[in-house]
């Protein structure tokens, strides 16, 4: 092989390597997280949630809002858990025991400081945002409503900013 083919065949794997990671870049920002909750689809940025795990015990806090549902454990860490349905004014399907489906999805870096996590009835999967189409923004919607989106199937999508979530005073303010 001569030194000009070696220099051609460099240039043409770093080519492909920038075209491969700008490729997968571009597939995270356009990935969402779809969840179930409260009769509604919601989407979240996968770098907004640090984590989705299953419903550990949770310990009631009293003198607190009904959809604070108390503390949990994470590896040592104290994390607040918000019921998101009940947060939302919406009825509950969240049993008190937390089996089946449901999950407690912990807010990430962007959210700051704060450990907290919400709890959804679902994790329904990664949701590509090129395949769905952007629709008018619900009416007086909360800052941490983001985009909605219309899927093929009809429904649709509400994405939320949970770091802007982290900041909304009423979120924050658990106590009666």
């Amino acid at each position: 092989m001569t030194r000009a083919a070696r220099v051609d065949l460099s240039s043409f794997q770093q080519e492909l390597a920038s075209r491969l990671a700008s490729t997968t870049a571009a597939q995270v920002e356009s990935s969402r997280l779809g969840l179930a909750c409260g009769g509604e689809r919601w989407l979240v940025r996968l770098a907004d949630a640090a984590e989705v795990i299953a419903v550990p015990p949770i310990a009631g806090v009293p003198l607190t809002q009904p959809w604070f549902l108390g503390l949990a454990n994470v590896r040592g860490n104290l994390y607040s858990v918000v019921d998101l349905a009940r947060f939302l004014g919406r009825e509950t399907v969240v049993p008190r025991g937390m089996g089946g489906q449901s999950r407690l999805v912990l807010f990430g870096a962007r959210a700051g400081d704060l450990k907290a996590g919400i709890v959804v009835q679902s994790v329904l999967g990664l949701r590509n945002t090129g395949d769905l189409a952007l629709v008018p923004a619900v009416p007086n919607a909360p800052a941490w409503y983001v985009q909605r989106w219309a899927a093929e199937d009809g429904g649709t999508w509400q994405e939320i900013d949970l770091a802007r979530l982290a900041l909304d005073a009423r979120f924050l303010q658990v106590g009666l």
